[in-house]
């Protein structure tokens, strides 16, 4: 590129050489290059954080309404319990559909954008979910639908959110801001807990429906109001001399030929699954184990843990890149606590232990397993910001896809061997490995911009 030569003092040195060769190699010409950023001020910052924790409060509410009200609605219905799980299995379907298409918007128009239009949608799809059932004699196949669009549209959640962290927040903040809303997640589910059994006792299953819509619906409205203020905010900016991938002109398969890639996707993967196994399959656990013991123990307390936990995890990896530590070793090391401290708690339910010590376990196992907020998956806005939406609904759809393959094969294991400690060692391995892959081959140095030998400034 041909630039006037301009002294330190940004006069013109006339004394100088017409035209002046530098070579840079690709880190410095890369930190030569100043890029422009949309990043969020500290005021709006610190507006749109409480704003999509809320968010994702109300996003794990709407999901769990179905399963909460399952039980209600197919005694209504009268559907068998094949019925039930094509109903409850429908939203896991779209969700896996979206999870790329979702990020690449919001790489393209703004994270905001994407989480306030797919907001709307489902809120209003929440709402009228008993209504939709009620106006036809098909009320299986309209449920159905219903949760499988709310998959759909549920699906550029995070991809969108992690889109937007790599867009609006500065490096040493995104553990924090992921951690955050991870936190939200544990706070919807209890929540939901919370409502649907009152609404269960009191009004019936569809006004959980209508409650959350609403409420979902309001979220989508203040944010409309009050941080858009009735304008979407404008795409990011693109950085100067095009050196950042695009979806449309990226090399995928250059991109995924990056060790450091793999690992992130594959940890991710592989702890999203054990993830899914844990939700669907700790409740059973302590009422075939404990069937004496209260449900509200081991319903409640494992998530009153993960919350402050994921906030303290979130705080702590911050911490320590702003103190100077290598960010590579400090996403390592939370992911460390999340993979392989959690699994060591998980193995000691193999044994024979006392109620209370399950619980200690549990939540032990489930508030270490929230620091992947701030290890591998925040990793991808380390690595790929310029397309962190788009990888991280690719890896996703993956971990979607391995939480339902690994669901099954815990369901079909405990039936064959009548043996919890079965299920507990395949997550332990599932997880081990993960962990390997991720210490080893993991990293945070930006694999996203084009790659030359040198690069020429004239």
């Amino acid at each position: 590129m041909a630039d006037k030569h301009i002294s330190g003092d940004g006069s013109n040195d006339l004394n100088a050489p017409l035209l002046v060769c530098k070579v840079y190699t690709v880190k410095e010409s890369t930190e030569a290059e100043p890029q422009e950023q949309n990043l969020w001020p500290r005021p709006e910052a610190q507006k749109w954080t409480p704003m999509l924790f809320i968010g994702t409060c109300l996003l794990y509410c709407a999901r769990m309404a179905m399963p909460i009200c399952a039980v209600s609605i197919a005694a209504t219905y009268h559907w068998s319990k094949i019925e039930c799980g094509w109903v409850l299995g429908g939203f896991f379907w779209g969700y896996c559909l979206t999870q790329i298409l979702g990020g690449h918007a919001s790489d393209k128009m703004g994270g905001e954008r994407v989480l306030f239009i797919s907001t709307s949608l489902w809120a209003l799809i929440t709402a009228g979910t008993p209504l939709l059932v009620q106006l036809s004699s098909h009320a299986f196949a309209l449920m159905t639908l219903a949760r499988f669009l709310m998959g759909l549209l549920q699906g550029v959640f995070y991809p969108s959110l992690a889109s937007l962290c790599s867009q609006r927040v500065v490096e040493g903040e995104r553990g924090f801001l992921m951690s955050t809303m991870n936190s939200g997640t544990h706070l919807g589910t209890l929540l939901a807990g919370g409502m649907g059994s009152l609404c269960l006792d009191w009004y019936g299953w569809e006004s959980m429906f209508y409650g959350v819509g609403f409420l979902s619906g309001l979220w989508a409205l203040i944010v409309w109001l009050f941080l858009f203020k009735g304008d979407v905010p404008p795409k990011k900016l693109e950085t100067s001399n095009g050196s950042e991938w695009t979806l449309s002109r990226t090399r995928w398969l250059s991109l995924f030929k990056k060790p450091s890639v793999w690992a992130m996707v594959f940890a991710h993967m592989c702890i999203c699954s054990t993830s899914y196994t844990l939700l669907s399959w700790l409740p059973t656990y302590f009422k075939e184990s404990f069937p004496h013991a209260s449900e509200w123990v081991f319903n409640v307390i494992p998530w009153v843990a993960a919350v402050p936990s994921a906030l303290a995890g979130g705080c702590f990896s911050d911490f320590l890149i702003n103190r100077g530590y290598d960010v590579a070793t400090v996403r390592k090391l939370m992911q460390f606590f999340a993979m392989g401290t959690s699994s060591i708690f998980l193995m000691l339910l193999s044994g024979a232990v006392t109620f209370t010590s399950a619980v200690i376990y549990v939540s032990v196992a489930m508030g270490m397993s929230t620091f992947t907020s701030c290890g591998a998956s925040v990793n991808v806005q380390d690595l790929t910001p310029s397309c962190a939406g788009a990888l991280y609904g690719f890896m996703n759809m993956l971990g979607a896809f391995m939480g339902l393959v690994l669901v099954s094969l815990s369901g079909y294991l405990i039936e064959v061997t009548l043996s919890w400690a079965t299920v507990f060692s395949i997550i332990t391995l599932v997880n081990v490995t993960g962990l390997g892959i991720f210490l080893i081959f993991g990293d945070a140095r930006r694999v996203d911009l084009q790659h030359h030998s040198q690069v020429t400034v004239i």
